[in-house]
């Protein structure tokens, strides 16, 4: 019998343990973070089922998710979606000079007026496509909508 309630409670720790792991990979999904793994797009197929007039804001949460950018305007809501894919490597040009090395003070600072003109680094992110999508004063119904890609 003692051997039995021994195993038993060495599988409840195990379970509790088992939990806590899924607890702790679980919070970043439900905290947004799914947006980003699952590398989230419009998908043209839901673009296509819009119909100006008729399709309504519950389907258009549903097919898209909540918007990134919400206006609201005497017109009605405006709802924004975007979608960023890593910015292309421009080419880089090397203006460095190479120089023989110097027994001057005025060396160091050449060096360091070149350190501090260099280029800074812009985004690493730039807009792939945008859906905006505008409502009729009444919040629910879709008065245009419009699918961009860059």
């Amino acid at each position: 019998m003692k051997n039995r309630h021994y195993r038993q409670g060495g599988n409840l720790l195990g379970a509790r343990k088992l939990g806590a792991v899924l607890v702790a990979l679980a919070v970043p999904l439900l905290l947004g973070a799914w947006k980003d793994i699952v590398g989230r797009g419009i998908n043209r197929t839901y673009v296509e089922r819009i119909q100006d007039g008729k399709t309504k804001k519950p389907e258009i949460l549903t097919w898209f998710g909540d918007p990134h950018e919400v206006k609201r305007t005497p017109e009605g809501v405006i709802y924004i979606y975007q979608t960023f894919r890593p910015k292309s490597d421009r080419p880089r040009k090397d203006t460095r000079e190479i120089r023989p090395a110097a027994d001057t003070p005025y060396h160091l600072e050449q060096n360091l007026q070149m350190r501090s003109t260099k280029e800074k680094e812009g985004p690493t992110k730039e807009l792939e496509s945008r859906l905006t999508i505008r409502f009729k004063p009444d919040g629910e119904t879709v008065q245009s909508h419009e699918y961009r890609e860059f």
